[in-house]
């Protein structure tokens, strides 16, 4: 019975990424091979988040959150990525897990959701949510 239990462990371990959603930045500098295989998941929607712009969070408090509206343009590492809407750009770092498997394009428009990451004289948003929207 415990040999059944343990080919039973492994065979689920093996297999569980063949049935994992894909998703992320298909545009500028991305290539097939950082496309990663993730899991979907869930998480809280805060319908009530101001909608803010990328000229005004350098303005907000580090931990701020912020909604904002446009295009993921370019991808400048393995999870930073240039984020314009109508005010300007904005840095920032989108974790593999929150595409939720979506693919996402430059030409998409996007609602991300996330905080404020102030360090010294720099700052991005830490995504913690990506929605792709209806043209």
């Amino acid at each position: 019975m415990k040999k059944f239990a343990a080919a039973a462990a492994i065979m689920m371990m093996t297999t569980a990424p063949l049935f994992a959603a894909q998703g992320g930045f298909n545009g500028p500098s991305a290539t097939q091979s950082q496309t990663q295989t993730q899991t979907q998941q869930g998480g809280f929607v805060d319908n009530n988040a101001s909608l803010t712009t990328a000229a005004k969070v350098k303005d907000l408090k580090d931990d701020s959150w912020v909604k904002l509206r446009g295009n993921i343009t370019e991808r400048l590492s393995d999870d930073r990525y240039t984020f314009r809407d109508e005010s300007g750009t904005v840095n920032v770092e989108i974790d593999h897990k929150r595409w939720n498997g979506q693919t996402i394009t430059p030409q998409d428009k996007v609602e991300i959701q996330g905080k404020v990451d102030k360090e010294w004289n720099e700052f991005e948003i830490d995504v913690k949510q990506v929605n792709k929207l209806n043209k």
